[in-house]
């Protein structure tokens, strides 16, 4: 079993547990996009890069984001659930599935926080301590307008020069996503003394307040 899958019982349990010691995360100056999204009303976006619970708390302390929820992105319905997700034999990827207002933030500017704090564009089918497909990053469009930016930005980033390895992250097409297990939901903001939240994903929160302090929201968006 991959070992942050032990760590579920133990958050649940108020119990701290602890992965084998990697380097800390980068956080980059991924470009501001040349493309910018033209969306009106409530916008859909599904995002993966790694571990569900740091996407979901980066983006459900951002300003204009209504909704962050866990789930599984791809897959079939039949084994989208997190013990089998886990063996990264599914086709899903841990994913959160955003709603946002494009009037206070906008698709280009989710892509750009994901990628300067949320995620390493260059990792592949991994994230952080987490290996295997499901922690793939992904784009995944949910609109033209959405596949547009994205595919502009993600050749922006190559071209960028920020990243000194190739970009590997993928736009794929969408596919049905699939709402994560209850305990999975708002998980930093209920277990936030849990070993692998403060290892890993609070400091994607603190990036995110240092380095975009016009979307940063202190409160914790739920649901």
């Amino acid at each position: 079993m991959h070992w942050k899958a032990l760590l579920i019982g133990a958050a649940l349990a108020t119990s701290a547990c602890s992965g084998p010691a990697i380097a800390a995360e980068e956080v980059f100056d991924a470009p501001v996009a040349t493309r910018q999204a033209n969306e009106r009303g409530l916008q859909t976006a599904i995002l993966a890069g790694g571990c569900f619970w740091g996407i979901e708390a980066v983006f459900s302390h951002t300003r204009g984001v209504t909704s962050a929820v866990s789930g599984y992105h791809g897959g079939s319905a039949d084994n989208a659930t997190y013990s089998r997700v886990t063996s990264g034999r599914t086709g899903h990827a841990e994913a959160v599935k955003i709603t946002y207002d494009p009037t206070v933030i906008r698709y280009d500017q989710l892509l750009q926080i994901l990628f300067s704090v949320g995620a390493d564009p260059t990792l592949l089918n991994r994230q952080g301590p987490d290996h295997g497909t499901q922690y793939r990053a992904a784009i995944v469009p949910t609109t033209a307008e959405q596949r547009a930016v994205a595919t502009a930005y993600v050749r922006q980033m190559n071209q960028s020069g920020v990243w000194d390895d190739p970009i590997v992250v993928q736009v794929e097409r969408e596919q049905r996503f699939y709402p994560a297990e209850a305990y999975h939901q708002d998980f930093a903001d209920k277990n936030p003394n849990n070993a692998y939240i403060r290892r890993w994903d609070a400091p994607k929160v603190e990036a995110l307040e240092e380095n975009f302090p016009r979307f940063y929201r202190a409160s914790f968006r739920k649901g």
